[in-house]
């Protein structure tokens, strides 16, 4: 693929490209920064620890109905959930077109149907809207520009909206990678819309991941490690590492 396609390099956004090494396909907005990726002989599986961590939710929301992912990245959280959870329905809102249209072509992201409703819009729009607020079960957020800087949405009022957004019972993921100032910021700001907000180790590519309830759950670490096993078994992800992160940000808080 040309550095520059056209047909992902639409004027008014970064331009999507890609690279691929070792069997992984990356890919990238106009910078080095990996803003998802796709191993080539498993292009279903979740590639990348930290976006495997933002299925985090699972040990807590078994049956979805309806979820939704801000910021598309490689499109990894939505094809799984897609395909993974077909009574499901699933949103992903992303501003940049240059994005969905290499998602499409170099992702395997299936064309909208019934079920999947991958939309061009602001994050910030989509959480705002009164059409959104109590309907979901899970929201994913990952929202990073060229720069990777820091979430480009991060106010506490952006993270009441996606409160709003949630049904009881509901749960948010979010990455927190970042400059070290942007984690207190945005902890803070979710504490406020949030009953619960825990946060994981962080994994090796500098990634923090928080899992935030609408309503605190009864944690059962008897429970989540029977839930963990089955999701392992079930889908491949290495979910008895994130009871083990949650149990030891209970110890740590407990200390």
């Amino acid at each position: 693929m040309p550095a520059q396609d056209p047909r992902f390099s639409q004027p008014g956004h970064p331009p999507a490209t890609i690279t691929e090494f070792e069997g992984v396909r990356s890919l990238h907005l106009g910078t080095s920064w990996v803003q998802g990726a796709m191993r080539l002989n498993r292009p279903d599986a979740i590639e990348l620890e930290y976006v495997q961590m933002m299925m985090m939710w699972m040990l807590f929301v078994q049956q979805p109905r309806r979820i939704a992912q801000l910021g598309l990245g490689s499109a990894a959280l939505t094809k799984f959930c897609y395909q993974k959870f077909p009574a499901a329905r699933v949103a992903a809102a992303e501003l940049n077109p240059n994005v969905i249209a290499i998602c499409r072509d170099y992702f395997g992201l299936p064309p909208n149907d019934a079920r999947l409703d991958v939309r061009e819009m602001d994050a910030l729009d989509f959480v705002m809207d009164p059409a959104s607020h109590g309907t979901l079960d899970v929201l994913q957020v990952d929202l990073y520009d060229e720069e990777a800087r820091g979430p480009v949405l991060d106010t506490p009022e952006f993270y009441q909206a996606c409160a709003d957004c949630l049904v009881d019972g509901g749960v948010m993921t979010a990455n927190v990678f970042g400059d070290f100032i942007n984690y207190d910021k945005n902890l803070q700001a979710m504490e406020l819309a949030f009953d619960a907000v825990v946060w994981l180790p962080e994994v090796h590519d500098a990634n923090i991941v928080v899992i935030a309830f609408k309503d605190a759950p009864q944690i059962d670490f008897a429970v989540l490690y029977e839930r963990a096993a089955d999701i392992k078994r079930r889908y491949n992800l290495p979910a008895r590492d994130w009871v083990n992160g949650l149990k030891e940000w209970m110890r740590d808080r407990q200390d």
